[in-house]
């Protein structure tokens, strides 16, 4: 079969083949599925490069996220056994996690559901406890990440807030939910975000992006606000002063989802069920920019890297 594999750290471009290897060989608990379609995430770009908190042994293959078909010809959605994988014509899922696609989805929308928006609902329900009527602030709206939460944030009964660069991003948030957007490169967030909500504030920031972003996010966070960090795509992992928290009385809440399969498996599920009613019900939808070629990876890659990206940019084997 065919399968993008690292060889070495550095950009995607430089250090991903497409190589000929044997079909994987399912073990006690695992599950073999034909690639569908493997979603793209930021997370792909910081493992090749070396720099994720997860670093998987050379060589391995790419993608976390993914929607595959069984002998039995039912689809499910998940993540790869054992960490990556995805950027392949077969892989590997544990049976435990192999969720069943909602009827209705296509595998393009099922290969982006479950990290994403796994993330943003526990992010917002469990980690920020979003609240109906409150302000939601969304970094980065207009990507796979940041419509997602947008979307979330709308079925939660929030009142959203995007941020993204240039009018073709702005207007990819306005189409997601978002009540009101900022083009961050031509207007200050912080200021616009005060105005929107007439001095209060953001009770909730969702914040991908890290850097002056962050910085500039706890410049506008409301009395008693939360702010959630999900990554650093900006380059640059900001500092929480200590002493601006307590002054104006906001939390700062890290989020790794991935530890729950571990701390609390349950969850995982519970979250499947309600992001699969929320689909039913027209609620959440993934919004697919783009869908390549496998052998299209290291242009999705460096695209995706250079911020050239709407919604999610999902391969196809």
């Amino acid at each position: 079969m065919r399968a993008w594999r690292v060889h070495s750290h550095g950009d995607p471009v430089d250090v991903m083949t497409l190589d000929e290897v044997p079909e994987p060989e399912p073990g006690p608990g695992q599950l073999k599925v034909e690639v569908l379609a493997a979603a793209l995430n930021f997370p792909d770009i910081l493992m090749a490069q070396g720099t994720y908190q997860e670093k998987p042994p050379l060589p391995f293959t790419p993608g976390i996220e993914l929607c595959g078909k069984l002998p039995d010809g039912r689809r499910v959605l998940g993540s790869p056994a054992g960490g990556p994988g995805a950027f392949a014509e077969y892989a590997l899922v544990d049976e435990a996690f192999a969720w069943p696609v909602p009827d209705g989805m296509s595998h393009a929308q099922a290969a982006s559901l479950y990290l994403t928006y796994q993330t943003g609902y526990v992010g917002l329900h469990r980690r920020a406890a979003l609240q109906p009527g409150e302000w939601l602030l969304v970094h980065a709206g207009a990507g796979g990440v940041g419509t997602a939460a947008i979307q979330l944030g709308k079925a939660a009964g929030a009142q959203v807030i995007a941020t993204a660069g240039g009018a073709a991003k702005t207007q990819v948030c306005t189409e997601m939910g978002a009540d009101h957007v900022i083009d961050y490169s031509s207007e200050d967030f912080v200021a616009r975000v005060k105005e929107i909500t007439g001095g209060h504030g953001a009770d909730v920031v969702y914040d991908p992006v890290g850097g002056d972003v962050f910085d500039g996010s706890t410049k506008c966070i409301a009395f008693e606000g939360r702010i959630v960090v999900v990554g650093f795509t900006s380059g640059r992992i900001p500092a929480a002063k200590a002493n601006h928290l307590l002054v104006k009385n906001y939390s700062v809440l890290g989020l790794h989802w991935g530890l729950y399969r571990r701390k609390d498996p349950a969850r995982i599920g519970q979250v499947h069920e309600a992001l699969c009613q929320l689909f039913a019900e027209g609620k959440i939808a993934p919004l697919i920019g783009q869908t390549l070629p496998l052998d299209q990876a290291q242009t999705a890659l460096a695209a995706l890297g250079d911020r050239g990206t709407v919604g999610k940019v999902v391969l196809v084997p």
